[in-house]
């Protein structure tokens, strides 16, 4: 069935999402944070210590060796979904799929399946480790596949956003939830009467949470839609192995805030995952370790809500420093907390806060890295550039299953311990790699930040304004016209005042670099398409569209001079790249409050970019006079010998 042209979804089909988005964080929870801790002091018990910390030693290792042996395959696994042509469309095939394999083979790894280690070690170890690398390709394609289909629910921007919110909502609590239930879940099911559980008790908790897994990705295949879009067909693919590293090394800002981020993500992951054990071994309070994870859940949401409000107030190296400068605190609280269960919330919970906007801020400087790469290289690579973050969060879960195996082993936090059965030389080690090994990372993490990144807000800006200029300069248009449209009149597409386009306030649009047309002092935030065409570019920050009429006239209408660094804020578009438009249809509208409330000038630019095909612009009325939407606003012909 075609769902060609669908713009709104179901409220079933967004709770279907944030549902799926549930599953998916709840998931790699269980994944990244519980199985580790499992293997440590439950999976091997064959009363030989020397034996289980052998083999609790060599499986940790193999996890963190597979795990970036996996970051190779990654790059490539959007390109393979990318190319996926079926009836049920490129991602839901993958989620579903993904879903189930790695949902399943999860579930056998907290098992001992069998005993078979005491039986024979080394077929154990084979079989686990193609268990795992398995079950982790399987959850990547599920992965990327979930997040990267969100653009194919909708072609309406609100729905877009409103389904993005849901599903941002269903992955906080999914993440969080796991932490609340896991230690009363793996009490209540074990069948012996320990502080920390039993075999049995953590297999019933992975049964729960996979299950749940398993059943989110198949409402999503179920219950959601993908709309058909010409997007992807119109995108140029980075291929082979050389190629992948080659666009990544050459793009320095991208390289470096990967770099920034990849020390931040080992150190909150190494932080992170002893938490839990913090609270069973050090304190002797595994229940208590719930409390943590449920304030986390709303500290998340709250952290989330309050970036937008500090991003207009500071920039982005003032925000990221001051959240990891924040959360060095919360370690150095923690480091002395001791026993006291407000202390090591307080502690803990510094250090979570700031997690959701240190997130946010790398994400803003890894989307503008798209616009910095192409505008350097020539080409965009934007899905590329855009997997780098799920990558480097991979390699520091990686980094951190193999070293909290080795620290749990260092410390005594195996098969059979106890809070009281820890040494103080055991306590001493394991909070020296708790505290001190995480406030290093961190401060590496500034250190590159603060030096390297150079892609501020306002860079990002002139960058995207190079990129206008030589839009629609190279865009395969073939020229349509004909002796009868010689004469061209363009209607304005928003109500204001008409200005001539040397009176606006920026050097590259007044001297007509851009193309020649005119301007607008608008008196409402209405956008119409002025005639019948194709949106050729809808830009990130949906402050611009391009459209090419059927003649071949290539327009780019501008909101606004210096809008980019608003990323969006007041802003919402209703068309995408590929879409047919009429004239008269309304493509984008802007809130002029937000505008003028951040110091911009909010006069609508529109410009013929492929200008050098035609001749003769003149207005169609007198500069300062004012019309409405759709009424003539310039005139221009095609120039002789360009008439087809």
């Amino acid at each position: 069935m075609s769902n060609e042209g669908k713009t709104k979804m179901s409220m079933g089909q967004r709770l279907a999402y944030s549902f799926g988005a549930f599953g998916n964080d709840a998931f790699y929870g269980l994944l990244s944070g519980y199985l580790i801790m499992f293997i440590t002091s439950h999976l091997f018990n064959s009363g030989n210590q020397a034996v289980d910390n052998k083999m609790i030693s060599l499986v940790t290792l193999i996890i963190m060796a597979l795990r970036i042996v996996e970051l190779f395959i990654d790059p490539f696994i959007g390109n393979a979904i990318d190319r996926t042509k079926t009836r049920w469309g490129h991602f839901r095939p993958w989620v579903v799929a993904g879903g189930t394999v790695s949902a399943v083979l999860l579930l056998c790894l907290f098992t001992s399946l069998g005993n078979l280690y005491q039986k024979n070690a080394m077929l154990y170890l084979v079989i686990f480790a193609v268990m795992y690398i398995t079950m982790d390709i399987f959850y990547s394609f599920k992965d990327v596949g979930f997040w990267s289909m969100l653009p194919s629910l909708t072609t309406d921007s609100r729905e877009r956003e409103k389904t993005a919110t849901f599903a941002r909502f269903g992955s906080t609590i999914g993440g969080g939830l796991v932490g609340v239930l896991v230690m009363p879940a793996v009490i209540y099911f074990s069948e012996k009467t320990t502080s920390t559980g039993d075999a049995h008790g953590w297999f019933m908790f992975a049964l729960i949470i996979c299950t749940i897994a398993l059943v989110s990705a198949w409402v999503v295949g179920c219950c959601t839609r993908e709309v058909n879009s010409e997007i992807r067909e119109n995108k140029e693919d980075t291929v082979g192995v050389i190629g992948v590293f080659k666009a990544v090394a050459k793009n320095d800002q991208l390289l470096w805030v990967a770099f920034a981020y990849l020390f931040y993500g080992i150190g909150i992951n190494i932080l992170g995952a002893l938490e839990v054990y913090y609270f069973t071994y050090i304190m002797g309070q595994p229940k208590s370790f719930s409390i943590l994870s449920t304030i986390n859940i709303f500290l998340g949401m709250v952290s989330a809500a309050l970036f937008p409000v500090l991003s207009k107030k500071f920039s982005r190296k003032t925000v990221f420093g001051g959240c990891l400068v924040f959360m060095l605190c919360g370690i150095g609280v923690f480091a002395f907390a001791g026993n006291n269960l407000a202390l090591v919330l307080l502690a803990a919970v510094m250090f979570a806060f700031p997690q959701q906007m240190v997130f946010l801020v790398v994400l803003m400087i890894i989307t503008d890295s798209v616009e910095y790469g192409q505008w350097k290289l020539g080409h965009r690579d934007e899905s590329l550039s855009l997997s780098i973050r799920p990558l480097i969060d991979k390699f520091g879960g990686a980094v951190s299953n193999g070293v909290v195996g080795q620290i749990a082993i260092l410390a005594g936090m195996t098969t059979g311990a106890t809070a009281s059965s820890i040494t103080a030389a055991g306590r001493m080690n394991f909070k020296l790699m708790m505290f001190a090994v995480p406030a290093v990372m961190l401060t590496i993490s500034i250190i590159i930040f603060m030096k390297k990144i150079t892609l501020t807000e306002e860079r990002h800006a002139q960058i995207v304004a190079e990129l206008e200029k030589t839009w629609g300069k190279d865009l395969g248009i073939k020229k349509q016209n004909d002796s009868s449209e010689a004469e061209i009149t363009v209607k304005t597409p928003v109500s204001g005042t008409l200005l001539e386009l040397d009176s606006v306030n920026d050097e590259i649009f007044a001297k007509g670099e851009a193309g020649s047309g005119f301007a607008i002092k608008p008196s409402d935030g209405r956008i119409y398409a002025p005639f019948d065409a194709t949106v050729r570019q809808v830009f990130s920050t949906r402050h611009a569209l391009g459209i090419v009429a059927d003649n071949g006239m290539a327009l780019l209408i501008h909101v606004g001079i210096g809008t980019v660094a608003l990323k969006g804020t007041g802003f919402v578009t209703y068309v995408e790249e590929g879409q047919k438009i009429k004239q008269g249809d309304e493509i984008l509208e802007f809130w002029d409050e937000t505008i003028k409330k951040a110091g911009l000038d909010d006069t609508v630019i529109v410009t013929v970019t492929n200008s050098d095909s035609f001749e003769d612009f003149r207005l169609k009325a007198e500069a300062g006079s004012e019309i409405k939407a759709m009424d003539d606003a310039m005139e221009l012909r095609v120039k002789k010998g360009e008439a087809k």
